[in-house]
């Protein structure tokens, strides 16, 4: 096993082109950092698509109800789902929404966050106290960087398997 700083709060997610490592934040969004892990062991975002990634902007995956590729992907509802967990209430914070960071996607409601994420490809200042961080990519961004782009994309890239390093 890699050496990691906290392997309980790392996610290790598997893209086509490799490893992405992400190092949560649970000092400053505790329960989003225990949403990712909950569903990461359930197996939830195992094979979910990238259903809206905008070049030079992010790349948004997570939805566990709509955007599964072997059982269920329906592009035009991807997006629109979450888990079957409640949704979570916006933990917003000081950290800025730097290239790398992993972004809680919600609605128009701050407190609807649930099962979707973002990770940045650039610094996005404009969206820092809007959405909770609670994830950075340590290693591995440019797997994020190559993933397929579109809103949804034709044939969209997806997680092969996220995982906590703690159990790996």
């Amino acid at each position: 096993m890699a050496d990691y700083k906290d392997p309980e709060n790392t996610i290790i997610m598997t893209l086509k082109g490799g490893e992405v490592v992400i190092e949560l934040l649970p000092d400053v969004a505790p329960q989003h950092s225990a949403r990712m892990k909950e569903l990461a062991r359930a197996g939830k975002y195992d094979n979910v698509a990238f259903h809206r990634v905008i070049d030079g902007f992010m790349a948004q995956t997570g939805d566990v109800e709509n955007a599964n590729m072997e059982n269920n992907y329906n592009p035009g509802r991807a997006g629109t789902g979450g888990s079957d967990l409640p949704d979570l209430p916006a933990e917003f914070s000081k950290v800025p929404h730097a290239r790398g960071s992993l972004g809680a996607a919600r609605s128009q409601n701050p407190n609807s966050a649930n099962s979707q994420f973002f990770i940045n490809f650039k610094d996005n200042d404009f969206l820092n106290g809007q959405y909770t961080v609670y994830g950075q990519v340590v290693s591995g961004m440019e797997h994020v960087d190559a993933i397929v782009k579109g809103e949804p994309p034709a044939n969209p890239d997806r997680m092969i398997s996220v995982k906590v390093a703690a159990d790996v």
